[in-house]
């Protein structure tokens, strides 16, 4: 059911939940210019220049693996939990605000994708090339490509000056890019708040473990969760949209909370739940938990998550409920370079008339995300080479 050359997109959750509890990343699922119209940015004359050019950072390349992948204490000494101070910014992702609450990423939430990349693979021994992907994904659709930096939560001025409309560096909250729906502990935007943990869902999610894993969160959990978050969503949110990146992320999501969010020293993957606690609720390692054992992508467990429950990319069709229609057209786990070639797409819509710095680092950052997407696909070069 799932190709190799697409198992490395599984690795999105972390968010990430991870991921909507997303690492979330980019929905994409949008048809007739939405997106475009949920980027814009009122009131900016900017151009496509980019804006404060003083703030100019060239971005470097991904950073690659670390030298040691194997299991360690990550909650140590050198990385405290510290409660948020005013201004913190955390999102949708229980995985990144946990890193930036122990100090592995900046504490006030507002980080480079090198950062981002370094950190997912210290905190949760994540695999380097599903990292990239991740990051950079993020990056291209809800960071400030001028200064290299990304909230990890909603839009603010720490990332620099806005980018010119109608692109806009809103961070991991906007929904209909990073962020999506049926998240495993955050609510459809429909309903308002999309990046809070909600604690009626997370009370599902121990029902589900209860009921299907013995007290703990694991693989089978995990698709039986999986199912009832979708087919609640149909039945609630009118808006309700499971396409392109979501669709991947959904399942993604729910496999790396199975693996990245178990205690690394365990030979069976599995969460209990004061550890799901801690980390969807309290931002915060469980005392004592080491990292996973091996650099993880979720690569091959997304078929069981999938298997019992089969089902295709869609959304509830004329804004009504119970109106599930699938798309025919949208990117699922068979077809990598669709999904490929269709962010680049929605890329070229946020900018597309870039020159100067701003131009020079979408080049740099497509090239970067590529080299995560490894799937077998022909580079695009929407603005040329450097």
């Amino acid at each position: 059911m799932v190709s190799k050359p697409f198992n490395l997109l599984t690795a999105l959750l972390f968010t990430l939940g991870t991921l909507h509890t997303s690492f979330a990343i980019p929905n994409l699922q949008d048809t007739d210019n939405v997106l475009l119209r949920r980027q814009q940015v009122e009131g900016s004359g900017a151009s496509q220049a980019g804006v404060g050019s003083r703030q100019s950072i060239d971005p470097p390349p991904p950073p690659g693996p670390p030298n040691f992948t194997g299991t360690k204490l990550v909650n140590d000494r050198d990385h405290p939990w510290r409660p948020l101070r005013n201004g913190d910014i955390r999102g949708p992702c229980p995985g990144l605000n946990t890193l930036a609450s122990h100090g592995y990423l900046p504490r006030d939430g507002v980080a480079s994708p090198s950062q981002i990349v370094t950190a997912v693979q210290e905190g949760f021994n994540m695999e380097n090339t599903g990292a990239i992907f991740l990051t950079y994904l993020a990056h291209l659709l809800n960071g400030n490509l001028v200064t290299d930096l990304l909230s990890i939560g909603g839009e603010t001025p720490k990332t620099g000056p806005a980018p010119p409309p109608p692109a806009l560096a809103g961070g991991l909250n906007v929904h209909g890019t990073f962020e999506g729906d049926a998240g495993l502990t955050r609510a459809d935007a429909f309903f308002g708040d999309n990046h809070s943990f909600n604690q009626t869902l997370f009370d599902q999610l121990v029902e589900f473990s209860n009921r299907y894993g013995g007290g703990f969160f694991n693989l089978t959990v995990a698709a039986e969760y999986r199912y009832a978050r979708i087919q609640d969503s149909i039945a609630t949110n009118p808006d309700f949209s499971f396409t392109n990146v979501r669709y991947v992320t959904a399942y993604g999501e729910t496999v790396l909370t199975a693996n990245l969010f178990s205690d690394g020293r365990q030979t069976d993957r599995k969460v209990s739940m004061d550890a799901a606690a801690s980390f969807f609720r309290d931002m915060r390692f469980p005392d004592d938990f080491h990292r996973a054992s091996q650099p993880l992508s979720g690569a091959g467990d997304v078929e069981q998550v999938i298997g019992p429950h089969p089902w295709l990319p869609g959304g509830n069709a004329d804004g009504k409920v119970n109106n599930y229609v699938v798309d025919p057209t949208s990117a699922d786990f068979t077809n990598p370079c669709r999904l490929y070639s269709h962010v680049v797409g929605s890329v070229v819509e946020l900018y597309p008339d870039p020159t100067g710095n701003l131009k020079r680092n979408l080049i740099k950052n497509l090239h970067y995300w590529y080299t995560g997407v490894n799937g077998g696909c022909s580079e695009l070069f929407p603005y040329g080479h450097l």
